[in-house]
């Protein structure tokens, strides 16, 4: 961990960890009437991956930590319960933070690929139960640097796990992708005019980031990457020319072609596609002409509010907090 002389933080990843656990899946195929509830193989495989994410924490004697639980465990009936089993069998004490804080701490973690000089920003998180989407008013400020404050989020409830479920995952003919992306655009349309976005984009006043899996893989695979690479994808811009190419070749691919891909695998396979509508849309509704590919967000909003409380925290004399 470090701060420069202006209070920015930075850190070193040591260890890290992930895995696609579908927490939410089924919840947006509940009967009529019935309440949304996290299914029983969901919880087993999300509590699976946490406990190996505590037992990484404990073998890095980790001090200070925020473990954040989002849509999934929003909108399900039983999400307390879920809850209180993950407490119960990983020690890990999960907090489910709103919307907007969800898209705060995603502004947060993706500061430094803003561009200070185009004066709006576009920030999207394109998840397995919902899209985060927040409207940005960006600036210099003399002592801090690239500064952002967000006029404005929406959370849709519409997400890779979610629409893979109601419109095919495994193969997705025109209708089904072009019926995604009208939903979506549809979603977005009151928040566009609202803040009158299409006419800043024309302006040229709008700069567009996303962070998700989708535009990491987009990423990916137009740079033919022989494996994931974090430090070759983070942060790189694709014109939107590019992305739809790239997007014609992974709809072009059957769901066999896709898994095998280096860059996509079995796991994301059957969600792809379904993301690739979601990215679709906002990019036709909003044409800035180009994306920045953000490999962070979140996580790294939350790193960074706990470093900086870190920074403010009583020591012992031989610098450790106590």
């Amino acid at each position: 961990m470090s701060f420069n002389g202006n209070g920015a933080v930075g850190f070193k990843v040591i260890d890290a960890f992930s895995r696609i656990v579908r927490l939410g899946e089924g919840l947006g195929g509940a009967e009529r009437g019935a309440a949304p509830v996290l299914s029983g193989p969901a919880v087993e495989r999300t509590i699976e991956a946490l406990k190996i994410c505590a037992q990484k924490m404990r073998r890095c004697r980790v001090s200070y930590a925020r473990s954040v639980a989002t849509e999934a465990c929003r909108r399900a009936a039983n999400g307390a319960s879920f809850l209180t089993r993950v407490e119960a069998e990983t020690g890990l004490s999960l907090e489910v933070i709103s919307p907007d804080e969800e898209a705060r701490l995603a502004m947060t973690g993706c500061l430094p690929l803003l561009d200070p000089e185009v004066p709006h920003a576009l920030l999207f998180d394109i998840g397995g139960g919902s899209t985060e989407l927040s409207w940005l008013r960006v600036s210099t400020d003399h002592d801090a640097g690239t500064v952002a404050h967000m006029l404005d989020s929406i959370s849709l409830p519409m997400g890779v796990v979610g629409f893979a479920e109601r419109y095919g995952g495994r193969h997705v003919d025109r209708a089904a992708y072009r019926a995604m992306v009208e939903e979506v655009g549809a979603a977005l349309n009151s928040f566009d005019a609202v803040h009158e976005i299409s006419a800043a984009v024309r302006r040229g006043a709008v700069q567009m980031i996303g962070t998700s899996g989708t535009v990491t893989t987009l990423a990916a695979v137009y740079l033919e990457l022989p494996r994931y690479d974090r430090a070759t994808v983070d942060g790189i811009y694709l014109s939107f020319d590019v992305m739809a190419n790239a997007t014609r070749q992974l709809k072009d691919m059957t769901f066999v072609e896709r898994a095998a891909h280096p860059c996509v695998g079995t796991e994301r396979a059957d969600l792809v596609i379904a993301g690739l509508a979601i990215l679709d849309a906002i990019c036709r509704l909003w044409p800035v002409g180009r994306l920045r590919v953000a490999d962070r967000g979140l996580r790294e909003g939350i790193l960074i509010g706990l470093m900086k409380r870190h920074r403010d925290w009583p020591r012992h004399d031989d610098g450790a907090p106590e």
